[in-house]
């Protein structure tokens, strides 16, 4: 037990230190918008309900489905700036991979645990962002986990995790994965029961309880709908973390499905028809949507935990706790390994805040071209790079557009889509209506080098990430910053 809880904590640690010092935590400009969120949400008291921060949907309807995920980022970010964030994004990751190794020790020694871990973490670390789907991930886990529990032990789900929804759903979409989760669960408990009647009524009174306290966000049904609303959204292809896995490099992804394959062919793997079913489903998932490798990186080492185990040892049970222990054991055999993984979390936390975290210019945080930009012109329409949107929000620039796609919706984003790429008459009929006064562009963008031929347009500043151009005069400019009259 001491042993068991000892790989739960480095496991925990290593993800820890991992992501508090990953140099990719912070490459996602979706990070600085869902920080600026969490800042509007604790000034003002309440979750939006329409957009508080593009100049271009101002009041315009906006699930904000994530805030309970960005109330915490945001007060990481008030305890200790973006040191604070990535910790907490740490924490999570952590937690949620040490109950993957609970589940994997259940089943698995040194080795296949070794194994599990390692494969899961290949999937997750391309996805390792400051951003909402981690804080939600520990969630997703132990619910899994507790479902598990409840087939293993051929019961329904005690309603005491219900409430969990309560959470997961003000927290993150992905609280949708928990009744794909669940509905298998569900039927494989019914075709394998003897009473039925029993088997409808429990599962059935935990699946209504689930769904009512999934409703209780400030979205209600609306959020409920959110994730499928999306699903269905046609510019998804256009948005890196919507397109399609690719095989045409070699990828840890590619590689973990390989590897996992040729695991469970060697082994001769059975797995339940229904649970091989939802494994198929993420997996398609994770094909069709690369962001959703990360679900399948945190879901499939718990579906196949006890099929790999049982190919090994056909008659194991699992671990259990021995029942002969009791609360003076725990006492006794606890405190020292709680002790060193308590300083070993305190370690990687000290030596993240002696060395507070600076943003840095990357494809989509602008930061030194932002600050660059006189106040004057800061406060005019922009038009900008999608992935500097969320970057502008935080800075306080209200945007043209932003990472929120499924705010904007399918039209708006084809439009800007032909806009970035110097479609001549989109890009006349949008400056023009929105009065667009200078960009904030990458240097890859065709637009860039349409402005640089245009009258009256030049570049206030460029870089290797982004070039700012604009079309207020710069003797406006400059007597603007020195307080001289124009």
């Amino acid at each position: 037990m001491t042993a068991d809880f000892l790989v739960a904590a480095s496991v925990a640690i290593v993800l820890l230190a991992v992501a508090s010092f990953s140099v990719r935590v912070f490459i996602d400009g979706d990070t600085n918008w869902h920080v600026a969120a969490g800042r509007w949400i604790l000034q003002h008291r309440l979750v939006p309900h329409t957009d508080p921060f593009s100049y271009t949907f101002a009041g315009k309807p906006w699930v904000a489905h994530e805030w309970g995920s960005e109330v915490l980022m945001t007060l990481a970010w008030y305890a200790a700036g973006w040191s604070g964030v990535v910790l907490l994004i740490g924490a999570a990751a952590g937690l949620a991979y040490a109950m993957i190794a609970a589940e994997l020790r259940l089943w698995m020694g040194p080795v296949g645990q070794a194994v599990g871990l390692a494969l899961s973490f290949a999937c997750l670390q391309p996805f390792l962002f400051a951003r909402p789907h981690i804080v939600a991930l520990p969630v997703m886990v132990f619910w899994t986990r507790c479902l598990l529990a409840a087939r293993r032990e051929g019961r329904a789900p005690t309603l005491a995790l219900a409430p969990l929804m309560l959470l997961w759903a003000n927290l993150h979409a992905s609280f949708i994965f928990g009744f794909a989760v669940a509905a298998p669960f569900a039927l494989e408990a019914l075709i394998e029961g003897k009473d039925k009647f029993r088997v409808v009524w429990t599962w059935g009174v935990f699946g209504i309880a689930s769904l009512g306290f999934a409703l209780i966000t400030p979205n209600g049904v609306e959020g409920l709908i959110f994730p499928f609303m999306v699903m269905t959204m046609k510019v998804l292809p256009n948005i890196l973390e919507w397109r399609a896995a690719t095989f045409q490099q070699p990828t840890l992804f590619e590689a973990s499905l390989l590897i996992t394959l040729f695991l469970g062919l060697w082994r001769g793997l059975r797995v339940p028809p229904l649970r091989l079913l939802l494994l198929l489903g993420l997996a398609h998932m994770a094909l069709q949507h690369v962001r959703q490798q990360a679900v399948l990186a945190a879901l499939a080492p718990l579906l196949l935990a006890e099929p790999f185990g049982r190919s090994f040892a056909p008659n194991r049970a699992g671990t259990r706790l021995d029942p002969r222990i009791g609360l003076a054991d725990l006492r006794r055999w606890l405190p020292i390994p709680a002790a060193l993984a308590l300083a070993g979390v305190a370690a990687v936390a000290g030596l993240r805040l002696a060395d507070p975290l600076v943003r840095r210019d990357n494809g989509n945080v602008p930061v030194t071209a932002i600050g660059h930009v006189p106040p004057d012109i800061a406060k005019l329409p922009v038009f900008n790079e999608y992935a500097f949107g969320g970057y502008l929000i935080f800075s306080g620039v209200h945007p043209y557009i932003d990472g929120r796609a499924d705010m904007y919706g399918d039209d708006w984003v084809s439009e800007y889509l032909r806009i970035i790429s110097a479609d001549q008459p989109d890009v006349d009929e949008a400056f023009g209506r929105w009065g667009v006064r200078w960009t904030i562009l990458s240097p890859r963008d065709r637009l860039v080098a349409l402005l640089d031929k245009r009258p009256g347009w030049r570049r206030l500043y460029a870089d290797a990430y982004a070039v700012v151009q604009t079309n207020v005069p710069a003797a406006t400019t400059t007597a603007t910053q020195t307080g001289a009259k124009p």
